[in-house]
This record gives C-alpha cells, sequence and structure tokens, in this order.
C-alpha cells in the first residue's frame, strides 16, 4: 500500500524563492500579517499593535510600509484600503 503524500504549497516570488510564512525564516504567520495591516487601518498605533501583538513597534513599522514581509500584492492591497 503506498502512503499518501502531503505536498506543501509555498509562495514563491518572480526569482523563485520562498516568500511569506513558508520562508525558513519566517516570524509571523500570513494571517498574522494581515491582522497587522487590519489594526493600523483600524486606526491603532504602531505602539499599540506591537503590544497586542507582542512585537516590536519597528517590526510593525517595517511590515506597514512594506521594508518586511515584501509581499507586493498584500502590501498594495491594504495601502489601497486605505486610502
Amino acid at each position: 500500500m503506498v502512503s499518501p503524500v502531503n505536498r506543501l504549497l509555498v509562495n514563491l516570488n518572480e526569482r523563485g524563492r520562498r516568500i511569506g510564512e513558508t520562508h525558513p525564516r519566517a516570524k509571523l504567520l500570513d494571517h498574522e500579517i494581515d491582522l497587522v495591516f487590519e489594526l493600523r487601518a483600524g486606526g491603532m498605533s504602531y505602539a499599540q499593535i506591537a503590544a497586542k501583538m507582542d512585537m516590536s513597534k519597528s517590526g510593525v513599522q517595517k511590515i506597514v510600509n512594506g521594508w518586511a514581509r515584501r509581499w507586493p500584492r498584500r502590501v498594495n492591497q491594504h495601502a489601497a484600503r486605505a486610502r
């Protein structure tokens, strides 16, 4: 009997490199990144989000401004909502 193979789907950038929560050094899951954007769009400050998510204020700022977890689809999607 052949055992089923579990396949992990990974997000890749245009260069074929892992991005998002499947990256080996990722500290946050994709849904946690989405929550950071939602909280910011809801009017919370970086400090409030950092306290809620148990991360640094600069980490929140880097995510919101697209300096970390550079996933253009996500950054542009949330930037468009804020406008």
